[in-house]
């Protein structure tokens, strides 16, 4: 008998806390609205990864003077084209700059990981969406390109991933 109340506790503290962790996962998710289509970005999972890695992103960033991720090219992308946009940017940072980014301590390698993990989901998310993309739009995205063209490699992805705050802060807006 008091193996089956113990069991019947272990089940109920299991399924409350099921209930809370996925409560709690519900607030901290965004509906990105792409236009087509949306997309569920977990944005408290990519601020979470992104914080364990960001002061040494940011310390480990020696090009001064120069900035990627222009602020006004992001706020100034037509609604119709936000889909396009996001499935670029997200392609830049999965090909472009997590593939070259080298973290300091394998924690933070780690994190580097779990984010761009997190971006290939919400690629594959978008592969629903149709997104059309306009002629300045991808010049937008061109020109991200161009700038990081500039750098050495390695610098360039340390630059993206400690401007990486830019992208996510638009992206909850």
């Amino acid at each position: 008998m008091a193996v089956l109340h113990q069991r019947q506790t272990v089940t109920m503290l299991l399924s409350c806390s099921l209930a809370l962790l996925l409560l709690s996962g519900l607030a901290e998710t965004l509906s990105l609205s792409l236009g087509t289509c949306t997309v569920t970005v977990h944005t408290h999972e990519l601020r979470k990864h992104y914080s364990d890695l960001r002061s040494s992103a940011i310390e480990g960033d020696h090009v001064i003077g120069v900035k990627l991720l222009n602020k006004s090219w992001m706020e100034n992308i037509q609604e119709g084209q936000k889909c396009c946009f996001v499935r670029l940017l997200l392609r830049f940072y999965v090909e472009r700059v997590f593939s070259n980014y080298v973290a300091p301590e394998s924690v933070q390698q780690r994190c580097s990981s779990a984010l761009a993990n997190a971006f290939v989901g919400i690629r594959r998310d978008m592969n629903k969406c149709h997104c059309h993309c306009a002629e300045e739009t991808q010049r937008t995205i061109d020109a991200l390109h161009a700038e990081f063209i500039k750098l050495q490699v390695k610098p360039a992805a340390q630059k993206a991933v400690a401007e990486l705050d830019t992208v996510l802060d638009w992206l909850e807006e």
